[in-house]
């Protein structure tokens, strides 16, 4: 899995490609952690646009993700999901535990109001 990272007034996009399942999920959560943990409080958006697949551990990663932003005093969020991780997210009710948008700019224009 490539993870891909870029910044945008502040909020950092990391945009992960592929499937975030048992064999790159701790990768995945790596990295986000890093993120959050380097920046704190850190707002950050995860860019779902070319994932194609998340399981339950890829969930659990995103789950430390936001407990750890949430201590920090930052923002997590997840943008672009593809139908099938949509479906994923909303099966286990995931899409209400993170903040889930159609777009990365929706997701960046959230963190920016207070």
């Amino acid at each position: 899995m490539e993870i891909a990272r870029s910044q945008n007034d502040g909020i950092i996009i990391l945009a992960p490609s592929g499937r975030i399942d048992q064999d790159t999920s701790a990768a995945f959560q790596a990295a986000l952690s890093g993120e959050i943990a380097g920046a704190a409080p850190a707002s950050v958006v995860v860019d779902f646009t070319a994932i194609e697949y998340i399981s339950s551990v890829g969930l659990r990663a995103l789950m430390i993700g936001a407990k750890e932003s949430k201590a920090s005093g930052g923002k997590l969020a997840v943008a672009a999901l593809r139908p099938v991780v949509q479906e994923v997210f909303q099966i286990s009710r995931f899409d209400k535990v993170i903040k889930t948008f159609d777009t990365v700019e929706d997701a960046t224009t959230w963190m920016q109001e207070d």
